[in-house]
């Protein structure tokens, strides 16, 4: 299934229904003609089957309407992240060489420095009014073109969007995926977050990123709403849930604890239905408060990534809290030793091996974009070594321990972060913790916890040493797993779809999150 005749089918079964809500509001007749116009704008640019068009735009009405109308042309939506620094940007335009860049008045100066920077030299549409220099006006262009169906002649096959991985290890990665990649991890959501005809959504995750395009065409294909939110900010996220009726959530788990943090979760409870996480585990705290504060019917935990959208499916978070679950509707997963030579063999039930997921996905890609290195790495023999560790438990269900890169070995025992951050997470003053090794003469790395406070004003180096007793005394961790050291802080550093940066943490960057305190052993 071709994406651009998705939008085109939901109009003509539901013209009248509002497919598009935000400053600019659309019913899906009018939502299919604004990306018709949006193509055929671009297909007298000279934008041709099997471009590549960057987008550096905020959360917006621009971004969801041109990365449709790409689809119906048959060209690679290569959407950015827009709080990458110039050179980053710089980077990415001179791995990608698209054809055309669009922008907005949000990304205008990053644009213009990294343009300025890059080796390449595309062309440039600006949506705003504060252009690029150089730039075409897009919505000027768009005014002038026809708002009937471009008619290009799209293969499922056809290119749909290069995603640009994170870039937390190194350099970000661009990973190319088909238009049948798309529509499969589209209509997978859909069933495993047992969406309806009709659901709404809050477009809060960015665009630039899986989940981000997983909730805007989930919405097309079953004729929902998709809701604008160019930021995420809680109360607003609130604010729009109750007026627009939001019936179903998909954020990362740090959106849904600051949605906790404002004290109103109680506002939503009759308005949210359907609950889904991925990106990050989710603390069993934070899990059990959503439970009891919203009482969701359907709470599911997603576990994939931007080279194969689902590995696996935990459909009822609430049965075991942190649970990944089992393979996803177009999965098949194994636990393996790491060591490339032991082979792709299953390990025992409980014992710890990376996760790798099969290539055969109609999810999943078939290579990162000119990185060689890249797939002789992670591309073995038919399977996707996600880089992450993982256990199956006595029911065949995957439990997730961390990465590869995060674990933690502190006196010849390895310590995995993510289940020592779950125990912490249940102490009465802590709001959120990280756990990474730092570099210790005695321990080779010492476990330490990095800790913000649910009450700011209480003496940082008090909470810290009672933070470490309690560990000690009444949490359930080995020894070898309790925190040596305790670390207050503002903050934890982020990527701008909120997953936690511990390679900010290990190399000692200041910043927002300045440590308060310092509670050596």
């Amino acid at each position: 299934m071709q994406l651009g005749r998705t939008l085109e089918w939901t109009a003509a079964r539901f013209p009248e229904r509002t497919g598009f809500a935000g400053e600019r509001r659309m019913t899906y007749q009018e939502w299919d003609g604004r990306t018709n116009q949006i193509a055929n704008a671009l297909s007298s640019a000279g934008i041709r089957r099997g471009d590549r068009v960057a987008t550096f735009l905020a959360n917006t009405e621009v971004m969801a309407s041109t990365h449709l109308a790409l689809q119906k042309l048959g060209v690679m939506s290569t959407p950015l992240n827009i709080r990458l620094s110039p050179p980053e940007l710089a980077y990415c335009l001179d791995d990608a060489e698209p054809s055309l860049v669009i922008t907005d008045d949000h990304a205008r100066k990053v644009a213009q420095a990294a343009l300025g920077q890059s080796r390449y030299s595309p062309r440039v549409l600006h949506a705003g009014s504060s252009p690029v220099e150089g730039a075409k006006e897009f919505e000027t262009l768009v005014a002038q073109a026809d708002s009937s169906a471009p008619g290009i002649a799209v293969e499922e096959s056809d290119p749909s969007v290069m995603l640009y991985t994170s870039g937390t290890t190194g350099k970000p990665k661009g990973v190319p995926r088909t238009q049948r990649n798309e529509y499969a991890a589209s209509v997978a959501h859909i069933m495993q977050c047992q969406y309806a005809y009709g659901e709404a959504t809050l477009g809060a995750m960015p665009m630039y990123h899986t989940m981000g395009l997983r909730s805007l065409l989930s919405m097309v294909v079953i004729g929902g709403k998709f809701v604008e939110l160019p930021a995420y900010e809680a109360r607003r996220a609130l604010e729009l849930i109750v007026s627009e009726g939001i019936s179903a959530l998909y954020l990362v788990p740090t959106a849904y604890w600051a949605l906790a943090q404002t004290g109103e979760l109680g506002r939503i409870s009759s308005t949210v239905k359907k609950l889904a996480f991925a990106g990050a585990p989710m603390t069993s705290a934070l899990c059990e408060k959503l439970i009891a504060e919203l009482k969701p019917e359907v709470f599911v935990n997603h576990y994939g990534s931007s080279e194969i959208y689902t590995f696996s499916i935990e459909e009822d978070a609430t049965r075991k809290p942190g649970c990944a679950g089992r393979a996803g509707l177009h999965s098949r997963l194994m636990v393996v030793d790491p060591q490339t030579e032991s082979g792709h063999r299953q390990l025992p039930v409980g014992e710890v091996g990376e996760i790798v997921a099969s290539l055969e996905s109609d999810e999943s890609f078939q290579g990162y974009w000119k990185r060689p290195d890249a797939d002789a790495k992670s591309l073995r023999s038919g399977w996707y070594h996600t880089g992450d560790l993982g256990h199956l438990d006595e029911d065949g269900d995957l439990w997730v321990d961390g990465r590869v890169d995060d674990m933690i070995i502190t006196g010849g025992e390895n310590v995995h972060p993510v289940e020592v951050e779950d125990v912490l997470s249940h102490h009465p003053e802590i709001a959120e913790v990280t756990v990474v090794g730092l570099q210790d003469e005695k321990w080779g790395q010492a476990v330490t916890a990095f800790v913000v406070l649910h009450d700011e004003t209480k003496d940082a180096a008090a909470l810290a040493e009672e933070i470490r007793e309690w560990a000690g005394t009444e949490a359930p961790l080995s020894p070898y797993k309790r925190p040596k050291r305790v670390h207050i802080v503002n903050a934890i550093p982020k990527s701008p779809v909120g997953k936690i940066l511990r390679r900010k943490l290990v190399a000692g960057e200041a910043g927002e999150y300045e440590s308060r305190n310092s509670n050596p052993s």
